[in-house]
């Protein structure tokens, strides 16, 4: 394959004048065979056989991709006769000599080949997006599982019943990975894990690595996107996609991690850069950005899948004199940030695209963005033929907080109030749980979710915050509740249709928000004053569980720990809750109860949500700690 096209048994070409000599190019073409040959025949024992290559093997298992570009994951102890062939499937070259001076000439320029804009041809046959809507058995195919945003598995092999017997069956450590954030998307039996401008594809029965594909991190990007950080991938077809530290949007090949296309989102020297998952609707892929606080503005982008043309853009903020500019009112409009940076969800009944949107900016000092600064602080719904706004919410107006609504959108179609009804529900990070109609945007409820909240004392029959007074950041310093990092945040969230639970993890913490007149400047964040922790509070977390009828706390269970990780809850038909606890214990509840059932300690500091599988019957519960992927599975 060279720059994208071409066929995926053959190697990667794109680069071939920089990894060989001429004289080993030209040994390759005319005597193909010299090199060890990685064609093999397999017999297994449920009377298959299978011929292809070799991708990867050790004494207990087997990676084989066959000549239709298929990929198979073989345990050894299923192998009745392995053949090792000696000849490799590429012929030598026959040309003239003329023909093969030109071949060798061609072949030895190829250095860093970019893929043409163009693109290839998609293949959806191994997961079409109906596939993706509504996933086969085992199957996690999107950052979140379900493309509606729900972390609950019909799963069950796993259960309250048997969970005191989950042990850890393998481990994955990714090479100079600081921490990773992101959650394994699997598909067939394969995983793909990311790291930032990293993708890593393991087999998700044993943790063995398939392929991995990377590129140079980017030197002079600011803001989240120069920690280090990749929150995931999407798939499509023979397609998964990815985003980049400098804001671009790659294709590579499911099967070999080759890329075949490499888009621009936006400009890193603006401040852009990308780190969470995309989300594949239909025949698009969309992402936002980060540079939320450093005076991006927002955008949400739409690529087709199989060129990377960009199909539409939808602005999270106007622009100064357009529509919706006399929601800004003052300089703040020329970097006002709304970025759109964590993965939205896509409700194939509603065919609408909901997308949670970031902070204003400056983030603590609204002086010169008087208004409700849209859409900041949101939920937009979208249209995904054209990207047209339905309708949105905003949960909090003129936010001075840096309490963006960057949580998860959880889609759910449930009794309400006496009636189904189509809901979206989110606890935000402002310390309000949510329902609305999806539909219309309509606001139905709007409840607390923790104790310490002093900066609104509820939300009104508009759906807009009844402020408290004197909570507003000052330069002296202003005690809030809950501080910055939110009562909640872009951490997982679940709902089980049997218990009628919303799953969260809880904040209970304050902090003292002062405000500068600082202003935006190239190259730095655009905060407009600070946030400390207030004197004599302690942080806590609280695994919690919301009756979405009411709003109110169904049950709780506390955590002992620093009160400041980052780890979020799935939910399995298995009656069980699994989260990640503030000690960096991996644990089990009974969804019912709360009861605490099986815990695992990791003894790291928690930046992602955990997610469920099957391999071949067997299902697995998988995290990301530290530099590791951690999978558990029964005995």
């Amino acid at each position: 394959m060279v720059g994208g096209r071409g066929g995926i048994l053959g190697p990667e070409l794109s680069n071939l004048g920089r990894e060989r000599r001429v004289a080993q190019i030209e040994q390759a073409l005319l005597s193909p065979g010299t090199r060890r040959s990685k064609v093999a025949s397999v017999q297994t024992t449920d009377g298959r056989t299978l011929r292809g290559l070799v991708k990867n093997e050790n004494n207990f298992d087997l990676q084989l991709q066959d000549l239709g570009g298929k990929l198979h994951l073989i345990p050894k102890d299923l192998i009745v006769q392995l053949t090792r062939e000696t000849k490799s499937l590429m012929p030598p070259v026959n040309a003239s000599a003329d023909e093969t001076r030109d071949l060798l000439a061609y072949l030895s320029r190829l250095t860093t080949v970019r893929p043409p804009a163009g693109g290839t041809a998609l293949s959806e046959a191994s997961l079409p997006f109906s596939d993706v809507v509504h996933p086969k058995p085992g199957n996690w195919p999107t950052y979140n599982g379900q493309i509606g945003g729900n972390r609950h598995s019909a799963l069950h092999e796993i259960n309250f019943n048997n969970v005191s017997s989950l042990a850890a069956k393998w481990v994955f450590s990714i090479p100079g990975a600081n921490r990773l954030e992101g959650t394994p998307v699997v598909v067939d039996g394969v995983m793909y894990v990311t790291t930032a401008n990293e993708v890593y594809a393991l087999d998700g029965r044993s943790g063995r690595q398939i392929w991995h594909y990377a590129r140079p991190l980017t030197k002079g990007v600011i803001g989240d996107a120069a920690s280090v950080i990749n929150r995931g991938v999407a798939v499509l077809g023979d397609r998964l996609f990815v985003t980049t530290d400098d804001a671009h949007m790659l294709a590579l090949h499911r099967t070999t991690g080759q890329l075949l296309w490499d888009s621009e989102i936006a400009d890193y020297h603006e401040h852009y850069g990308t780190t969470s998952a995309p989300l594949v609707v239909k025949d698009i892929v969309l992402s936002g950005t980060s540079g939320g606080d450093e005076g991006a503005r927002g955008l949400l982008d739409a690529f087709k899948v199989s060129t990377g043309e960009r199909a539409w853009r939808f602005w999270t903020m106007p622009k100064p004199g357009g529509p919706g500019s006399e929601t800004w009112v003052g300089r703040a409009i020329e970097h006002g940030c709304a970025t759109a940076w964590l993965t939205g969800v896509y409700d194939p009944d509603t065919d609408l695209i909901y997308w949670p949107t970031g902070n204003p900016c400056p983030d603590y000092n609204g002086d010169e963005r008087k208004g409700d600064n849209l859409y900041s602080s949101s939920v937009v719904a979208l249209e995904p033929a054209t990207g047209k706004l339905r309708w949105y919410f905003q949960f909090t107006p003129h936010d001075l907080h840096d309490w963006d609504a960057a949580q998860p959108p959880l889609l759910v179609d449930a009794q309400f109030r006496g009636r189904p009804r189509k809901l979206l529900l989110q606890a935000n990070r402002n310390g309000f749980f949510y329902v609305l109609d999806r539909v219309t945007g309509e606001f139905l409820l709007g409840e607390p979710f923790v104790k310490k909240l002093t900066w609104a004392s509820g939300i009104g029959r508009d759906g807009r915050p009844i402020l408290a007074p004197n909570q507003e950041p000052t330069v002296e310093g202003t005690k809030t509740c809950p501080a910055v990092s939110g009562a909640a945040n872009w951490m997982s969230t679940a709902y089980n249709p049997v218990t009628g639970l919303f799953y969260l993890m809880a904040t209970e913490s304050c902090a003292i928000y002062t405000k500068s007149s600082a202003w935006w400047e190239p190259g730095q964040s655009f905060y407009g004053g600070g946030a400390r922790r207030a004197p004599g509070e302690t942080n806590q977390k609280f695994l919690r569980a919301i009756d979405i009828q009411t709003g109110k706390i169904v049950w709780e269970y506390p955590q002992i720990g620093p009160g400041n990780t980052w780890g979020g809850v799935l939910s399995t038909a298995g009656g069980l809750l699994f989260f990640c606890d503030d000690s960096g214990a991996f644990a089990a509840v009974e969804a019912k109860t709360g009861k605490p059932l099986w815990h695992f300690n990791t003894s790291q500091s928690w930046h992602a949500s955990p997610m469920t599988y099957v391999v071949d019957g067997k299902q697995f519960v998988a995290v990301a700690a530290g530099s590791n992927i951690l999978a558990f599975a029964l005995p």
